[in-house]
């Protein structure tokens, strides 16, 4: 499994705070959380959750910005060192399948890029309802990859290396188009999905694309895929950089929805 499942038991706990500070750079990242706060309709003096919280700064930006109240909760004892330093105070480490949160605490809450690593993303979704009030925003937001391009020169290995990253490397990968399904099968209404494509033509860019370049090399270790296709990934990936021809491509789904009194968690 990814290393977000499980961070605290990584032999280098912190090396995931930095991958989460490199991306908090980047432009694309920055946009669509911007926007991610934006559909929670905050407000001044209310009270909101982030599930899965990594270092916190999402949520501290949104205390910032908006003057309200955020608790975070987060899988790893790493996270929440992370976000105490960042001087967020509300700070759980806690299992998102079961939040220690009372019914209708929260006027608010969302789980950024969370879901796609979670054992049962339904019954995480559901505690997530569970603690808003009705009226309350839900936003979730995921790349989805079954939304993935990449530019070499052989597109059905791109495609089985692609097809691995969605189905082996992440719990719940291509999830993310499906939760507004999700959101409505609980009686949420106002639903809305907006895409954002981040698009990257520097490899180097976005922590190194995510790691992509390394990607064939695991498949072969798990024995998806033969150790020549891996080379020969990894150098069709070298010659699309050197030839300036590489481009590579995932979708993120930012589903947002309101809480009413009928929802099906209750």
């Amino acid at each position: 499994m990814h290393g977000f499942t499980d961070v605290d038991r990584h032999p280098d706990p912190n090396s995931w705070v930095a991958v989460l500070d490199r991306l908090t750079e980047e432009p694309f990242y920055q946009a669509y959380q911007q926007r991610v706060r934006e559909l929670l309709h905050p407000a001044p003096g209310r009270h909101y959750l982030e599930v899965g919280a990594g270092t916190g700064a999402s949520a501290a930006k949104l205390e910032d910005d908006h003057d309200v109240s955020v608790a975070t909760l987060d899988y790893a004892q790493t996270m929440s060192t992370a976000m105490r330093a960042r001087g967020l105070t509300q700070c759980a480490v806690a299992d998102a399948h079961r939040l220690p949160f009372l019914s209708f605490s929260f006027d608010g809450a969302w789980a950024d890029r969370t879901v796609q690593h979670l054992a049962n993303p339904y019954a995480a979704i559901k505690e997530i309802i569970r603690v808003v009030r009705p009226g309350g925003r839900v936003v979730l937001a995921d790349p989805d990859y079954d939304t993935q391009v990449l530019d070499i020169a052989d597109q059905g290995l791109a495609r089985r290396v692609l097809r691995f990253r969605a189905d082996a490397l992440l719990r719940n990968g291509t999830l993310a188009h499906q939760h507004a399904g999700l959101l409505a099968a609980h009686g949420l209404v106002d639903i809305t999905v907006e895409p954002r494509t981040l698009l990257v033509r520097n490899p180097t860019a976005v922590d190194n694309v995510l790691g992509l370049r390394s990607w064939a090399a695991t498949a072969a270790q798990r024995g998806t895929l033969d150790p020549t296709e891996a080379r020969a990934f990894e150098d069709q990936f070298d010659d699309a950089v050197t030839a300036r021809r590489f481009t590579y491509a995932v979708t993120f789904f930012l589903t947002a929805a309101t809480v009413n009194g009928n929802a099906t968690t209750r």
